[in-house]
């Protein structure tokens, strides 16, 4: 493990050192003599595990430097020592992403006991965990069922056993939430976004609504003006903790492709564009796909969607496989009355009817996105799984 003791006094510097040194033969420690200001430099060029910093504790202006780190080296952890601080100080300092402050000068027993603490932290985020699966919900056009092809989803996703997380980042007019719950979301993105130097898996979970204990949506702002406050710096923050302690992330996108939306299309392992078996759909599937290849998605990311299929109808998945130039289509059959019921109720229609035929092929859609030796293998697997 490596350590960096950042400190204005020279004498405090080698006391700590000595402490840190003699009580684990294996650390690596880094003396710097300096303040709050050189914390950055630090992170960046010697990338230590953990950072002692020894400041004033009284300036809330020097709480700089620590928001850049913490934002940007998540992983790594920062201890501040104070001779004395106000309760302002200290609330700015943990929203800061402070993991611990002691009093100043520290004794042997307070460091070590602190630096002990953070170690076994850093041993258990450090135990290897398969990376989750990005999967991005795109409307061809508006109406085509996205929403809910993605809510519904990663319900089914999490009765399979999964955790799932959901993202609306339908900024101007996102309401995910609705589709899969009844209750109004306490927080949304714009929240996270005005705090995401906070942004750790506690504070994730805290900001969602849960619709299962393994499934939860994080809620677009409620207000459009609030859009603004999020940027393509925080999609990154955000997707990055997410894929590490979700095995799906889910991200219901607008159909407006800003900057936002492209970074989280950027950032997915794979994109479905959702359409319906019309011309005015297939048109602007045609038009997506362009934009796509444009931006050099590898046509393997790209599987469509067609929601409300009816054999019946003109168009046959064949005839816009063969327009748009893919194979491979998807189908989701339809169910006018019982989708609307299950909308309508912000219930999953898995909850509401289950024997339903778009609950079924919701069912077989989570079933192929799951390694085929932890799918559960028929009714006895299913309830092998749920017990």
């Amino acid at each position: 493990m490596k350590i960096a003791v950042i400190s204005p006094s020279a004498r405090s510097l080698e006391t700590m050192g000595n402490y840190l040194r003699e009580d684990a033969a294996d650390r690596v420690v880094v003396l710097v003599e300096g303040g709050m200001s050189k914390l950055r430099s630090v992170a960046e060029q010697q990338r230590p595990h953990l950072v002692v910093v020894e400041g004033m504790g009284r300036d809330v202006d020097e709480l700089g430097p620590l928001e850049y780190v913490t934002l940007h080296y998540p992983r790594m952890m920062v201890v501040m020592l104070c001779s004395q601080h106000t309760p302002e100080f200290l609330i700015n300092a943990m929203r800061a992403g402070i993991k611990e402050v002691l009093p100043a000068p520290v004794t042997r027993d307070a460091l070590r006991a602190a630096v002990a603490r953070l170690e076994l932290k850093l041993r258990m985020v450090a135990q290897p965990r398969p990376q989750g699966e990005v999967l991005a919900f795109i409307a061809c056009k508006g109406g085509s069922g996205a929403t809910f092809l993605a809510t519904n989803l990663g319900y089914q996703l999490a009765a399979a056993g999964k955790k799932v997380l959901l993202i609306d980042f339908n900024l101007q007019f996102g309401d995910a939430v609705l589709y899969v719950h009844d209750r109004k979301p306490a927080t949304n993105l714009a929240d996270v976004a005005r705090n995401v130097q906070r942004l750790d898996s506690s504070f994730l979970a805290a900001s969602l609504v849960h619709v299962t204990p393994n499934y939860g949506v994080l809620a677009a702002p409620e207000d459009p003006g609030q859009a603004m406050e999020v940027r393509p710096e925080h999609v990154d923050a955000l997707l990055n903790l997410a894929v590490a302690h979700y095995d799906f992330v889910i991200v219901d996108v607008g159909r407006i492709l800003d900057a936002v939306t492209l970074r989280a299309l950027d950032k997915a392992n794979h994109i479905f564009p959702v359409l319906q078996m019309t011309l005015p759909f297939v048109r602007d599937a045609n038009r997506l796909l362009a934009v796509f290849r444009s931006l050099g998605y590898a046509s393997e990311k790209i599987s469509l969607l067609i929601n409300r299929f009816e054999k019946s109808g003109e168009l046959t998945p064949a005839d816009v496989e063969r327009t748009l130039g893919v194979s491979g289509l998807r189908t989701i059959p339809n169910s006018y009355a019982a989708v609307a019921g299950s909308v309508n109720h912000g219930t999953p229609i898995a909850q509401m009817a289950k024997n339903n035929p778009v609950t079924k092929a919701l069912d077989d859609f989570a079933q192929s996105l799951v390694p085929h030796e932890e799918a559960a293998s028929g009714w006895l697997g299913r309830l092998l799984k749920r017990a």
